[in-house]
């Protein structure tokens, strides 16, 4: 299986960005340069790579600019709120979407610049990838879904083996809520028969 790797809102050239989410750079050329470095160490040309929206600020050429500063090929584009320039030069991407449902090694996964409660086919351990949050939405521990920006994981991308040992966390904490449940209502219902 090729490493595949999944990520999101780089916002490259973005300033504003740095204070709405704290980022800890002090402008956007250190914060450009610490994303681009800590992607092309992790993701080698070879490998894919899922980019799950808010790519850049500036026009089709700033886009053109950073995209060829990420040393792999493959990069297939969810869009984002803020990606209405990179729509203008979609063909410097692999692909392009909305929303994608993908495998990988068997493992269903749907792509979507924002969060999810439920999505096709959830209740049969598909996992939901998403970004737009900025590591600010709160984490449901019995969902099968995950933010993978990079401000939810040191301005780094995601490897699906690193997601795959969350995702099997959560699942594992979701059947023993389950297994709780049903003890809890086999109880209740146990308790109400004595009367």
């Amino acid at each position: 299986m090729r490493n595949v790797w999944f990520t999101s809102d780089f916002h490259f050239g973005h300033f504003n960005i740095i204070r709405y989410c704290n980022r800890p750079f002090a402008d956007t050329r250190e914060m450009n340069a610490a994303i681009l470095e800590r992607l092309n160490a992790s993701v080698k040309p070879g490998d894919l790579l899922y980019f799950l929206g808010d790519f850049s600020m500036g026009g089709p050429k700033a886009v053109a600019f950073y995209r060829n500063q990420i040393a792999r090929q493959t990069i297939h584009f969810i869009d984002g709120n803020h990606d209405r320039t990179a729509r203008k030069v979609q063909h410097l991407f692999t692909s392009w979407s909305s929303l994608s449902e993908m495998r990988v090694d068997k493992q269903g996964i749907v792509l979507c610049h924002y969060a999810m409660k439920v999505w096709p086919p959830h209740s049969r351990g598909t996992w939901q990838l998403y970004g737009h949050s900025h590591g600010n939405l709160p984490d449901d521990p019995l969902s099968l879904s995950m933010d993978v920006g990079v401000d939810s994981h040191d301005f780094r991308p995601w490897h699906f083996d690193a997601i795959q040992t969350i995702m099997k966390m959560k699942a594992e904490a979701k059947a023993s809520s389950k297994l709780a449940l049903q003890d809890h209502e086999l109880v209740a219902e146990t308790d109400t028969e004595s009367f």
